[in-house]
């Protein structure tokens, strides 16, 4: 019988010390007025060069990121493996417009697949495009009416053969490698170039994956689009499925420019389809593979009683839970015990670089209903069972 309240479990692998600090800090991020003070001065003391490194490094560095190099991810990646959950290391440096730029984050992605290599402790890789590509010429490639020049069409080319250089290197090492899902008037073109690699890499197995973000409400449609597109092409795809990281933004444009939003009306429409593609998928199994990434302990539980359902090995390499590090560690450590698939996002990079992430993570923590509390008590539940 699965429960995530076993905190013992859920933080065996944390020490006092890691508990007071994750107690603290996810306290501190309940509180939307010191988050954004705290994001101001952290851009004021970043422009100002004060040495401000050590602070972030050993608060919200150490609880959402496993290092700033992937050598230094390593002890991280050891830990999670004595727990049986797998890494997905997570090149997180975000922002960058110059080519040159690009091609150092995808050689560095390529290093993170051939660290995989052969490596049960971390089973994906995974990256975004716009970490190697202009998310101009993405937005602009969006629409298939729209004409690119000749210098467009020459840095649309170059995003298309990094990308596929990336997911031949995955290929040729049998790493599966997953392509983040993003904005929805750049989404077009990633799902284009994704498909593209899709056909190309997974005849024999799943090795690319998309993302499809379940608080859009077009998902449904697009998933069974996708599967019969499979069939029919005989391979398989991968499918990494989220509920997403944007909605503000999307709303917030769609008002903007005039369009309809492509966000769910309500949480419960976005709860409710991400469950109903869990059901799709696990029918379809035999010509798909799922990374079910969520915090959500309704839909783990949920896709743990599918797998049951389907008559599908809970050690089948087609189907993962994955959370991100230093968040739900209820669902993931929990699961893990039961012997399910399991791996944490671990984000890493260099301090400055990575900040954009860490202050998003704070942002989304902080926005989500129930997450920081919920986060709180299983943290003091845990810290009062240790004191007995």
């Amino acid at each position: 019988m699965i429960t995530f309240e076993n905190t013992e479990i859920a933080f065996k692998s944390k020490t006092d010390s890691d508990l007071v600090r994750a107690y603290w800090l996810f306290k501190i991020i309940g509180y939307p007025l010191v988050v954004k003070l705290g994001k101001w001065f952290t851009e004021i003391a970043l422009k100002l060069k004060l040495p401000i490194d050590g602070i972030i490094k050993k608060t919200i560095f150490k609880q959402f990121c496993g290092g700033i190099n992937i050598n230094d991810c390593e002890s991280k990646i050891k830990e999670l493996n004595d727990y049986k959950i797998g890494t997905i290391l997570d090149y997180s440096v975000e922002g960058k417009t110059e080519e040159s730029d690009f091609e150092k984050t995808t050689q560095e992605i390529i290093s993170t697949i051939i660290k995989a290599k052969g490596n049960p402790a971390i089973p994906f890789a995974v990256f975004k495009v716009t970490g190697i590509a202009s998310f101009n010429i993405l937005e602009k490639a969006n629409s298939i009416h729209n004409e690119l020049n000749e210098q467009e069409k020459k840095s649309y080319l170059g995003i298309i053969q990094r990308v596929e250089r990336i997911c031949l290197k995955a290929y040729e090492n049998n790493v599966p490698v997953f392509i983040d899902a993003e904005e929805s008037w750049i989404q077009d073109s990633i799902d284009r170039i994704t498909l593209a690699m899709i056909r190309k890499f997974n005849k024999e197995q799943a090795i690319v994956f998309n993302t499809l973000q379940m608080y859009r409400h077009d998902r449904i449609d697009f998933l069974k689009k996708l599967i019969e597109e499979a069939r029919i092409g005989n391979y398989h795809y991968g499918i990494k499925l989220v509920r997403g990281a944007y909605m503000e933004k999307e709303r917030d444009r769609a008002v903007l420019m005039g369009y309809t939003s492509p966000i769910q009306k309500t949480k419960n429409d976005s709860d409710e389809d991400y469950n109903h593609a869990l059901e799709i998928i696990c029918q379809n199994i035999d010509c798909l593979a799922l990374c079910a990434g969520t915090h959500n302990e309704e839909s783990s539980l949920y896709l743990s009683q599918l797998i049951e359902k389907n008559n599908i090995n809970k050690n089948s390499k087609s189907i993962y839970f994955a959370q991100l590090l230093g968040m739900s560690d209820h669902i993931s450590y929990n699961l893990a015990e039961l012997n399910y698939n399991v791996a944490k996002y671990v984000p890493y990079g260099p301090i400055k670089e990575v900040l954009p992430y860490l202050l998003r993570r704070a942002d989304e923590n902080t926005s989500v209903a129930g997450q920081t509390s919920r986060e709180l008590s299983l943290l003091s539940i845990e810290k009062n069972r240790r004191k007995k």
